[in-house]
């Protein structure tokens, strides 16, 4: 079954229900490389239940599993995640039961043997007082869809990283089993867990998820540029520009502009970029 451009647009679904409990909170957190020093109190604040747990931003990617793009007709082997963008209405809760309204937005054919880009856009709000909780918008890259039939044009532009030098870099290790514990979040592609597999589709091993070298890099600006103070982050906007093998190190660049952090990512082992275009939105 190929993509059909008046079945993608007409995509959409309201009101899916998740619930999370502190230890989703805590494995999340954990996924994304906390408390690596189990005596580190900053850290143990976001994976140890004695107070309140506080909440890393980006964990809203994962608080649920919308099966939006389901049967589509994508090549799924082929697809990867393009842009990620997120805006935080209010700091997350430890736990909770959310709704889920979810859509397509936009989809672009770039040609036959160029691939497809999706945009989906998925609102997050409180079942308890129906209040709105963050907005996750998201591109799909379908590289083996090209040639649908649907337009050919570009998603909104991406955040431009200032020109200077970077005002601080910070580095963040990886675990060799790192994607094995980040996709106990939910994330159980195959790809990120079985050697075959990797090296069938052109991967020596597994890959990380894109998703995860996310969560490390709104870890990093977490912990440098916010202190810890998990209110402070709003938005967390990037461009996914090649894979991290598990085990190795992420660079973060920050430029900080007042309440605008730019930040790319990239790895000390290979010298390769693997977020661009990053903007953290902070609060005053």
């Amino acid at each position: 079954m190929a993509l059909n451009y008046d079945k993608l647009m007409g995509l959409k679904r309201s009101g899916d229900r998740f619930s999370y409990t502190d230890r989703e909170t805590m494995l999340y957190a954990i996924g994304i490389g906390m408390s690596r020093d189990p005596y580190d109190e900053a850290e143990l604040a976001y994976t140890f239940e004695r107070q309140k747990l506080k909440t890393v931003a980006s964990m809203a990617t994962v608080l649920q599993r919308v099966p939006l793009l389901k049967d589509c007709g994508y090549d799924y082997t082929k697809v990867v995640h393009g842009e990620q963008r997120l805006t935080l209405h209010r700091p997350l809760e430890p736990e909770g039961e959310i709704l889920v309204d979810s859509r397509v937005t936009e989809a672009y054919d770039k040609g036959p043997g160029k691939g497809a880009v999706i945009y989906t856009e998925l609102a997050a709000r409180s079942a308890t007082d129906n209040a709105p909780l963050y907005t996750l918008l998201s591109t799909t890259f379908a590289r083996g869809d090209g040639g649908f039939g649907g337009p050919n044009g570009q998603g909104p532009s991406p955040h431009e990283i200032p020109s200077r030098k970077p005002d601080l870099t910070a580095a963040a290790e990886t675990r060799l089993d790192q994607a094995l514990l980040y996709r106990l979040n939910g994330d159980r592609n195959p790809l990120h867990a079985d050697p075959e597999l990797a090296k069938r589709v052109g991967f020596p091993v597994p890959i990380l998820h894109g998703l995860c070298t996310y969560g490390t890099a709104c870890r990093t600006i977490l912990k440098e540029v916010a202190k810890y103070d998990h209110t402070r982050i709003r938005g967390f906007d990037v461009r996914f520009s090649s894979p991290v093998y598990p085990g190795e190190t992420i660079l973060t660049d920050m430029w900080i502009d007042g309440p605008v952090v730019s930040f790319r990512c990239r790895l000390k082992e290979r010298d390769v970029t693997v977020i661009n275009n990053g903007k953290c939105t902070l609060s005053s």
